[in-house]
């Protein structure tokens, strides 16, 4: 059982219902632009569910995959997943986003952690790709943490609030996570927990049980 002071966060399977939730996220302009490359305009329900509907397709061709970060109490926080799945290069792109209430909470570096578990342990992919605008420094903190290495600058290529950003693009392999791991682990109190599944009773959790 986990102690009272404890903060439990799960990771589930994105729901269509979680479309609504999505939606009000992103009516702030500013956080829809750290999150998304491509989008500006914040979106109604029909454009939420365009956008997403691969991702709930059951018979989606297994290139993305998404779950909501939630609180014990059913309460979603973020949502955290891996985009451009290639079953030939084992490779893909992860993106997190954070409501604004739990930014520095740790959870997110933790949902982070967890998932890459899941992408090279579940998935078998050997590379992880990420992308943050170079001005994004809470970003930037957490792949830094997690032993992601930049690979170069797309110059100008984000457009945002009337100027263009520079982009970071940064990779993490699968043997360099294997290193970083039981050291993160070490960093991180277990005072938050993020895990798959109804409870934080398996071993699909961060940090991980001895």
């Amino acid at each position: 059982m986990a102690e009272a002071s404890q903060r439990q966060f799960r990771l589930r399977p994105l729901e269509k219902g979680d479309l609504a939730t999505i939606q009000r996220w992103f009516q702030d302009v500013e956080d829809l632009a750290l999150f998304d490359r491509t989008c500006r305009i914040p979106m109604n329900q029909a454009q939420t569910e365009h956008i997403w509907e691969d991702a709930l397709n059951e018979t989606g061709d297994g290139k993305r995959c998404w779950f909501i970060i939630e609180t014990r109490d059913d309460e979603a926080q973020g949502l955290i997943g891996i985009e451009a799945i290639s079953t030939i290069n084992r490779d893909g792109v992860v993106a997190l986003f954070i409501d604004k209430a739990l930014r520095g909470s740790g959870a997110g570096i933790r949902a982070s952690a967890l998932m890459l578990d899941f992408a090279f342990r579940q998935l078998g992919l050997n590379r992880i790709t990420s992308y943050c605008r170079t001005d994004n420094q809470r970003s930037r903190d957490v792949l830094r943490a997690l032993s992601f290495q930049e690979e170069g600058t797309m110059r100008r290529a984000w457009f945002s609030d009337g100027q263009f950003h520079d982009v970071l693009v940064v990779g993490l392999l699968q043997q360099e996570w294997a290193t970083r791991r039981p050291s993160l682990a070490r960093e991180l109190g277990p005072e938050t927990v993020v895990c798959f599944g109804p409870d934080c009773s398996t071993g699909w959790i961060w940090p991980p049980r001895e």
